[in-house]
């Protein structure tokens, strides 16, 4: 189990660190804030048509192998980040890397839970996903030290360190076969002829709307974690040093609102979400009016962790409950929904950097996050009428 775990901090510290060495890259290879930002944007179209096109195609490979195959691709995607020579390179390296992640976060989900008691299952699978918190409350803002101190490469370089001790482990520890259950046959039987029922789930609105908040009321943030590097540097005057100090401040917020955010969620799921979206707004907003002072600057970025997390939880709960016949395939959709947003908001960040600067970013993602506000108002009307 702790070698998944391994193996999960180190990919996708891969996917979070970029925020924090933004800066460092750009000057490196000459282009500007905007075209590193889009290494951000290739890293989430990786995994938007990567992750669903390579899953199809390795679904009867045995799931040994092919971990270890596909963390052999996280390795020399990593290392090619390392040495790239050019920008091209290194948006290359990106693209590569992020398509094998959501095929190896499946076949781990299911490695973990064969090998775990039959009792213990669920929090096995939940073990699992604290190595993707610990990327971002640790691996991204060591990620980003590293990189301060001896350079960006440098920080691709401990990544690929980490994902090729995790395959060593995986090769040596991860049993070759998997135990089988009574009724898998069965289970695959049911689950190929139940295709039809998760695609017609697409046809309830409330399942669309459900996976269109995920998109907008996310992507705001998205904008502003993006850049947030240069944010912090350019705007509010930190040094470069302490960027990865408030990056930890930003995991550790996002920490934290994830467990609160699902308890609101249970208590009050009506009023939660949109409520939650409209003080995430407000938050931007005062990012943007406090951005040039560090002091409640340092303070924003806390919350901005910790109230942009909050509404994840119920985003999640609001597609499962939508699509409660068939919630397999929406909410991988849904995942997909997240990798969109996080592509738009690397692009919009960098257009709105070329027309009025950084600061603006922090004005364009409460206008955002706005309208998933709105979004969030008008589904929950839908969902209390009594037709629904």
């Amino acid at each position: 189990m702790l070698t998944l775990m391994l193996c999960v901090f180190g990919i996708t510290t891969g996917e979070f660190v970029i925020a924090g060495i933004l800066p460092d890259v750009a000057a490196d290879l000459a282009v500007s804030i905007p075209a590193a930002g889009l290494l951000v944007t290739a890293y989430a179209l990786g995994m938007i048509v990567g992750g669903p096109v390579l899953t199809a195609l390795t679904a009867r490979f045995p799931r040994k192998p092919l971990i270890t195959a596909l963390l052999g691709v996280a390795v020399a995607g990593n290392l090619a980040s390392t040495l790239a020579p050019g920008y091209p390179v290194l948006f290359a390296a990106r693209v590569i890397s992020a398509c094998v992640v959501a095929t190896f976060f499946a076949n781990a989900i299911v490695v973990a839970a064969a090998s775990a008691p039959p009792d213990r299952q669920a929090s096995t699978v939940a073990k699992l996903a604290l190595g993707m918190n610990l990327a971002m409350i640790l691996g991204a803002p060591l990620g980003t030290a590293i990189g301060h101190a001896l350079g960006w490469r440098a920080t691709f370089a401990a990544i690929t360190a980490v994902c090729l001790a995790g395959l060593v482990l995986v090769w040596r520890l991860v049993p070759i076969g998997l135990p089988e259950r009574p009724n898998q046959r069965a289970e695959v039987t049911e689950s190929g002829l139940g295709v039809r029922s998760e695609l017609r789930v697409f046809g309830e609105r409330d399942v669309r709307l459900a996976i269109a908040l995920t998109a907008v009321g996310n992507a705001g943030l998205l904008a502003v974690f993006t850049y947030l590097a240069p944010l912090l540097t350019g705007v509010a005057g930190f040094p470069a040093e302490a960027v990865a100090g408030l990056l930890l401040v930003y995991g550790v917020g996002a920490a934290l609102g994830n467990l609160a955010g699902g308890w609101l969620y249970d208590r009050a799921p009506s009023a939660s979400m949109p409520g939650l979206l409209a003080l995430l707004t407000a938050v931007l907003a005062v990012a943007w009016l406090v951005g040039r002072h560090p002091v409640p600057a340092a303070v924003t970025v806390f919350l901005l962790g910790a109230v942009g997390f909050a509404v994840i939880p119920g985003m999640q709960a609001r597609v499962l409950s939508a699509a409660a016949e068939a919630p397999t395939l929406a909410i991988a959709v849904n995942a997909s929904a997240y990798q969109v947003a996080a592509a738009f908001a690397g692009w919009l960040g960098g257009r709105v950097i070329d027309a009025a600067g950084v600061r603006p970013i922090y004005l364009v993602a409460a206008a955002v996050t706005a309208a998933g506000f709105m979004l969030a108002v008008y589904s929950g009307r839908r969902t209390r009428t009594p037709a629904r």
